[in-house]
């Protein structure tokens, strides 16, 4: 055996071997989680290496269902993150648009603006979105929790469908022109549908921001009634013990709607994230 073939099989077991490390680091977390739901009570740590407890059970999926406001939490969830991600994608598609085809004042002034809120962290703006929205009555309500994850996730979005517009020939929208169709169908019918990695990546992105945040809704949502599910989880802790069985059915179920988002969008993924990017 050469000398050139052996450093390459030796390159090759190096990297497999690399990878699967990183993947076992990788699914260490959720194997703990399932096995903490899996446990009887509220067991956190064990003194064995068994892959599923032998005293395993779903008790903890049951109590999550029948003893908790689990069920309204995710509705709560699903209606604050679908109408944020409606929002983003109808706000970014169309600003976006404006933004890489037209010239008009303001314009670099604000993109720039766009760039620079992403500069800063969430929480720096909660002090000024928090009284804004006690001004206009909308503490403690859905919407007033949907204003500020749109107004979050949007600036990301903008450039993202900004940076994916400027990639499609204008001839194609011209050439629509002269066939008859106005702007509005030309955006709609040519362009819309030639972006739709941009807009699985503006989707996804938005409601990802809703759907996991934790700290604005804990400022806004103060009535239990309209908990989202990180507020839910929240409160299975408390100043004395917490709820780690609870905790962890909760999590793996409140992680499978990520899971299957990613696993379904994923051939649109990578060409939304690069593309969007190539052109400024």
């Amino acid at each position: 055996m050469d000398q050139q073939r052996l450093t390459r099989i030796l390159a090759t077991a190096t990297t497999h071997i690399l990878l699967v490390l990183f993947a076992v680091f990788a699914v260490f977390p959720i194997w703990q989680i399932v096995n903490i739901s899996l446990r009887p009570g509220d067991q956190l740590l064990s003194s064995t290496l068994e892959l599923i407890p032998s005293n395993a059970t779903l008790e903890n999926y049951e109590r999550l269902f029948t003893e908790t406001e689990f069920l309204r939490w995710i509705g709560n969830s699903v209606f604050v993150a679908f109408a944020v991600t409606a929002t983003g994608v109808v706000l970014a598609s169309t600003a976006g648009y404006g933004f890489s085809r037209f010239r008009f004042t303001g314009r670099n002034f604000g993109l720039l603006t766009l760039l620079t809120t992403q500069m800063f962290p969430a929480t720096m703006l909660l002090l000024p979105m928090y009284i804004m929205l006690i001004t206009l009555g909308l503490i403690n309500t859905f919407l007033g929790v949907i204003i500020v994850y749109s107004a979050t996730a949007l600036p990301f979005c903008i450039w993202t469908m900004k940076g994916y517009y400027d990639t499609i020939p204008v001839s194609l929208e011209e050439a629509a022109r002269i066939d008859g169709c106005g702007r509005f169908q030309a955006f709609s019918r040519i362009i819309l549908p030639l972006a739709a990695p941009a807009l699985v990546i503006t989707a996804l992105f938005s409601f990802m921001t809703a759907w996991s945040e934790y700290i604005v809704a804990a400022q806004i949502l103060q009535d239990s009634q309209l908990w989202t599910l990180p507020l839910g989880l929240k409160s299975f802790e408390a100043s004395m013990s917490t709820q780690w069985g609870l905790y962890g059915s909760a999590s793996l179920i409140v992680m499978v709607p990520v899971v299957l988002l990613f696993l379904a969008l994923s051939r649109w993924l990578v060409s939304g994230l690069t593309l969007g990017s190539v052109k400024g």
